[in-house]
């Protein structure tokens, strides 16, 4: 009987495409070692985006091809994930504590931007990352109310503050510092500098993913903040109308300038779901996200329903994917945290941390 070779090995598990990744594992690199004693063989891989809710589908996938190799007795893998910190634009630099921060944006208003980021969030954590949600709309903050937090964040030294705690991930917004019916009169460079300071004086700890739910438009505020915030990737936030789709095209060319790559797009309110009947149709038009998405060659991250439920569960603090995380609702935002962060896995890796600072003394 001839000897199992590494590439008979490799080669079958290149066979398989792993789905969101949209690339084999192999080349990928996402194979960290592949041991063959005899006919037994183990095969370790490790993603570089959280999938706790794959995890045993490609486990399984894996070990079925392995085991059609000629003269394997027996296949053992196991598969884990280990997030990087990814490139940001050129003149910026990674936030301590922060390995990645994801944008979530729109064009428009009304499209479900800050419902997609706080779920998002959440689905993000439920795969496995660790996960901050930092509230970018100074004007109108909505996810103190979305995550159902009171109070106000802790100082401990009086400069910096405390991040605040919701269902397993921490959150930031200028809606626990005010008031929350005190309008902010406040001109552009205020808030932006508001937003700013919202960001770097927050102690958040050891974050896999930051999501910024960003004010919706495409006006100097939102410009400032894609040039100052050091940014790995980020969501367009549409609906199936064309109306939405002109905005969201304006978000997609203004991420484009600022050179941030854009992960995808996500088609919000894509059918209607009749809460009497179960009865699905698509009042604001079908397939407008996914041609978008083919139109500018990005990824088309997922799509998600009108449904009362997601609007009640956030307006009462409990958004859908920490309320019923076995929903149908609740695995389709895991799908879309799933297809953002294998897209933000393939990109290039910040190796800055990696390099230790080169002091020159005079003695």
């Amino acid at each position: 009987m001839s000897e199992i070779t590494r590439e008979q090995i490799e080669q079958a598990i290149a066979d398989y495409i792993e789905p969101h990744l949209k690339k084999d594992l192999v080349s990928t690199k996402a194979v960290k070692s592949i041991d063959i004693d005899g006919g037994k063989v183990a095969v370790r891989i490790e993603l570089g985006f959280p999938a706790k809710g794959v995890l045993d589908e490609i486990a399984g996938e894996v070990e079925r091809r392995v085991a059609a190799v000629p003269g394997v007795e027996a296949v053992s893998v196991e598969v884990s994930s280990k997030i990087a910190a990814h490139a940001v634009q050129k003149s910026l630099k990674p936030i301590d504590n922060v390995k990645n921060i994801i944008a979530v944006a729109s064009g428009k208003g009304g499209v479900g931007k800050s419902t997609v980021s706080v779920n998002l969030a959440l689905a993000l954590a439920a795969e496995g990352a660790k996960v901050g949600l930092l509230d970018a709309d100074i004007y109108g903050p909505s996810q103190p109310r979305m995550l159902g937090i009171e109070g106000r964040p802790e100082s401990k030294d009086g400069q910096t503050l405390e991040p605040m705690q919701a269902h397993g991930i921490q959150a930031m917004s200028i809606g626990f510092l005010i008031d929350e019916e005190t309008p902010m009169i406040w001109r552009g460079p205020m808030v932006t500098q508001a937003l700013e300071q919202l960001l770097n004086d927050t102690n958040w700890s050891g974050l896999d993913y930051l999501v910024i739910d960003l004010p919706p438009g495409t006006g100097d505020t939102q410009l400032t903040l894609a040039q100052k915030v050091p940014v790995s990737g980020a969501v367009i936030v549409t609906t199936p109308q064309d109306i939405a789709l002109l905005d969201a095209r304006k978000g997609f060319k203004m991420f484009e300038k600022v050179e941030v790559p854009v992960l995808g797009i996500v088609e919000n309110m894509s059918t209607h779901i009749c809460s009497n009947c179960g009865h699905e149709e698509p009042i604001f038009g079908a397939g407008g996200g996914r041609r978008m998405a083919e139109q500018y060659h990005v990824e088309f991250l997922g799509q998600l329903p009108l449904d009362i439920r997601i609007r009640e569960e956030t307006d009462s603090g409990n958004p859908t994917v920490a309320a019923d995380p076995d929903c149908n609702i609740s695995q389709a935002y895991r799908e879309i945290a799933r297809n953002a962060s294998a897209r933000l896995a393939l990109q290039a890796k910040d190796y800055a941390a990696k390099f230790p600072n080169i002091v020159i003394q005079n003695n």
